[in-house]
């Protein structure tokens, strides 16, 4: 077996695979909280992050489990991550600086870089839909071809029906043990697994993709009754850094990991192409393109 976490790791790996056996989410909850405080404790902030924010989704996804848990811990676990939201880590660090960024550009100008960075989901959307419970993945390509095509004119009934189903099913997965709790995968040529519970990083990606087509939706319904529009959502703009199946994966810092300066790459020359004079069809070259990218 290939162990992630070290030798005193490798028997929270074991703990962790049995927890998801017998589906104890209280015990799976608590190991992932150790292995936070012990990566914290070492100095490595950016597991920290990874496994305190996985066992702060898992028990926040049941009241049951929260229970067994306790408030000791889930306290404890709070304030661990409210520190390590102050740490110049890339998971804090990246958001900020795009949130900067799109300050100095207008509403669909921020839309369609976060429409970008969404298409570059298509294909590892693709893979993970074949997992229990991430169907929804599958819809990503139709989702990004909807909202291009909707950001020029009204969508029709059954798009924009269609569009708010898609927020339904994303939302609803992130309180699902079919997201956090039976350890899902799938293969990567060359790599470890990802895992459908490395989507947990960013605030949750599965959220971002939700709050970007949710905000796209209460967009156009406020242009139809002339009121003030929604604030753009940046999140998704950085969503396909997927910092927590590298940090969980790797050694060293994910800013060092070749896919991830790509990815960084990536973002930094969408938000010149979309500061340039562009054109629809410009914006449809590159989202076709993207969505051919396996970011993996």
């Amino acid at each position: 077996m290939f162990h992630l976490f070290g030798k005193k790791g490798a028997a929270l790996e074991a703990d962790l695979a049995e927890y998801q056996r017998k589906r104890n989410w209280a015990g799976l909850a608590k190991a992932y909280y150790r292995l936070g405080t012990e990566a914290m404790d070492n100095g490595n902030p950016n597991r920290a992050v990874l496994w305190l924010s996985r066992a702060d989704t898992i028990y926040s996804a049941d009241d049951a489990v929260y229970t067994a848990v306790g408030e000791k811990l889930i306290n404890d676990c709070s304030e661990r991550i409210a520190r390590l939201e102050c740490e110049p880590l890339l998971y804090n660090t990246v958001p900020a600086k795009v949130e900067e960024m799109a300050e100095a550009l207008g509403d669909v100008k921020i839309r369609v870089w976060g429409l970008l960075s969404l298409a570059r989901f298509v294909k590892l959307g693709k893979r993970v839909a074949g997992l229990p419970g991430c169907e929804v993945f599958g819809r990503l390509g139709w989702a990004v071809d909807t909202v291009q095509k909707s950001l020029q004119e009204p969508p029709t009934e059954e798009e924009f029906n269609g569009l708010r189903d898609m927020c339904g099913e994303l939302y609803e997965l992130g309180d699902s043990p079919e997201f956090w709790g039976v350890g899902s995968e799938i293969n990567v040529p060359g790599g470890a697994a990802f895992q459908v519970f490395d989507f947990n990083g960013m605030q949750g990606i599965h959220l971002e993709i939700d709050a970007y087509l949710d905000t796209h939706l209460k967009t156009i319904c406020a242009l139809g009754q002339g009121e003030e529009l929604p604030s753009p959502e940046t999140g998704i703009i950085t969503a396909a850094l997927l910092p927590d199946y590298y940090v969980r994966t790797g050694a060293g810092n994910p800013e060092e990991i070749p896919q991830v300066k790509d990815e960084l790459e990536r973002i930094w020359h969408d938000y010149e192409f979309v500061c340039a004079d562009i054109t629809w069809e410009l914006i449809r070259q590159r989202i076709e393109a993207y969505k051919e990218i396996d970011i993996l």
